[in-house]
């Protein structure tokens, strides 16, 4: 056999395999999914015009050459539960977590064997890397010096990682590279004070950010000739509110407004690694957070009572000056009201997806897998993508009709809500979080058990309607239960939750809940 008949029956045995294994067509686009942590919907100044005193250019590029989605909902106002539905595509609420989140020392919570995104595009051919705050759980050596961590990233469908385990204001501090510390924690540090834990010696908050802008940019530089999902989770503007030097000053408005500046010029260095590998042009991002702004971050105010190297910042502060990082919508980050889980979401692929073009359909983030099974032509199990729903006809602008019948809220504390065309029922007389009325407080006990709200007349959720249309509230209700009895959301055989699910909570002590420095 010559030399060209060889190569012709390597290549030949090269296309089997690789149809055999679902290789991605060259047609298909390299996926970079960009989450940001605590950025509200109103921080994005191209999506709150007026409101907005932050500048984005590079967000608001992304917005002119794609498509805003402005009703989309993160499935729950904290950070792990919203991270697992981005992954998995099934709300965190079937899983034993049913309130709050995660430590850096908390085990897995995505299960063993059950199917990431990640998962999907690798069978199909796509090589795949998470950088940045995982916040799903690890299995940490005992004691931290010692060995390799189990159960992360590379478990769950990443062929790389780079980053953090958790929120910045978590120990352990340290970078992780796949699955071994890059540097032993060997010394103890508190990043945000009450937060004490162990820490790599050259670990500091500030340097975060700008280590996983470089590492995108290498990784994507290196990647550059096969397939490639990037899920980039950032720290920031998530606490501790930590600008680099360059950034330090630069809003007027506080650290807060700095470390958003900061997290958008993050994008344009991605946005820009892009097209120095020539694969912009072949490449769909999404940009989007995984809740709503805390409101606890603001412009600086001085506390004498706390130490030195803290200060307490208030959402209230930047409202002040005007700028509303929850737009239009009541409540923040831990709350059952919109502005605890709306979110920036916004698409962008070139020649694909029409530019300035927007969106109002009512989207969830747990929709990302089934999104990109259907872009690479990829069939769901039953038992996977529960509640996920393809977003793709609305991104390629064929399907103007809405793809989801309804959105299933959830709150820190475990309130539940779910929102179907104007009507919004909450199973809960409070805020479910940290903003007033409180859990537990003084003012809820007075209030009627759940609330209504028509978004159509009231979208800042102000006038409670249930007792006038109690038909609405009994409706919700039950489409809620059999959401939950299903196991799913979406067509397919009826799937288990891990633990029973009560969609009314009882009232949990507001003091741990309660916006403070040591909340994820």
């Amino acid at each position: 056999m010559d030399h060209r008949m060889r190569s012709t029956v390597t290549h030949c045995w090269a296309f089997i395999l690789a149809t055999t294994l679902g290789a991605v067509e060259p047609s298909l686009p390299n996926i970079v999914y960009i989450l940001c942590d605590d950025l509200g919907y109103g921080d994005v100044h191209a999506l709150n015009p007026g409101r907005s005193q932050i500048p984005t250019p590079h967000m608001d590029r992304l917005r002119a050459e794609g498509m805003a989605f402005t009703d989309c909902h993160s499935s729950s106002s904290v950070c792990t539960p919203s991270r697992y539905s981005i992954l998995t595509g099934r709300y965190s609420w079937r899983t034993r977590l049913q309130h709050g989140a995660f430590g850096g020392f908390s085990p897995p919570l995505i299960e063993a064997g059950r199917l990431t995104v990640a998962g999907v595009l690798k069978q199909r051919g796509y090589t795949t890397a998470c950088i940045g705050k995982w916040h799903l759980g690890m299995t940490m050596p005992k004691p931290v010096t010692a060995g390799k961590i189990q159960d992360g990233p590379t478990s769950r469908g990443f062929d790389y990682y780079f980053g953090i385990s958790a929120s910045l204001d978590m120990p352990p501090y340290a970078f992780i590279e796949n699955n071994r510390f890059t540097e032993t924690p060997t010394v103890e540090k508190a990043l945000l004070q009450g937060r004490s834990g162990p820490a790599a010696a050259h670990f500091e908050a500030e340097d975060v950010l700008p280590a996983l802008a470089k590492k995108s940019g290498e990784w994507i530089a290196g990647h550059k000739d096969q397939p490639f999902f990037l899920y980039l989770a950032l720290n920031s503007p998530h606490t501790p509110l930590a600008p680099n030097p360059d950034w330090k000053g630069k809003s007027g408005l506080g650290d807060y407004a700095d470390f958003v500046m900061e997290t958008d010029w993050v994008v344009g260095e991605v946005l820009q690694a892009l097209a120095q590998a020539g694969v912009a042009q072949n490449t769909l991002v999404v940009l989007t957070s995984d809740n709503g702004c805390t409101p606890y971050v603001g412009t600086a105010v001085t506390t004498p009572a706390l130490s030195a190297d803290f200060r307490r910042f208030e959402v209230h502060d930047l409202e002040a000056r005007g700028h509303f990082p929850s737009a239009d919508r009541r409540g923040y980050k831990a709350d059952i009201f919109d502005g605890g889980h709306r979110i920036p979401f916004i698409v962008s692929w070139p020649g694909k997806i029409t530019a300035r073009s927007t969106s109002d359909q009512l989207t969830c983030l747990s929709d990302f897998m089934a999104t990109c099974a259907d872009l690479v032509g990829a069939k769901l199990p039953d038992n996977a993508g529960e509640d996920s729903v393809s977003l793709l006809p609305a991104l390629l602008g064929t399907a103007p009709s809405p793809r989801r019948e309804a959105v299933v809220h959830h709150s820190i504390n475990g309130s539940f809500a779910i929102r179907q065309g104007k009507w919004k029922l909450e199973l809960c007389a409070d805020s479910g979080g940290w903003s007033e009325p409180k859990p537990g407080g003084k003012e809820a006990q007075d209030l009627p058990a759940v609330q209504l709200y028509d978004l159509d007349a009231d979208i800042g959720e102000t006038n409670n309607v249930q007792a006038a249309h109690p038909a609405v509230v009994a409706r919700l209700t039950q489409l809620l239960e059999q959401i939950v009895a299903a196991g799913r959301s979406t067509p397919g055989a009826p799937q288990t939750n891990a633990v029973k699910v009560n969609i009314r909570k009882a009232q949990l002590n507001p003091a741990a809940h309660k916006p403070r420095s040591t909340l994820p």
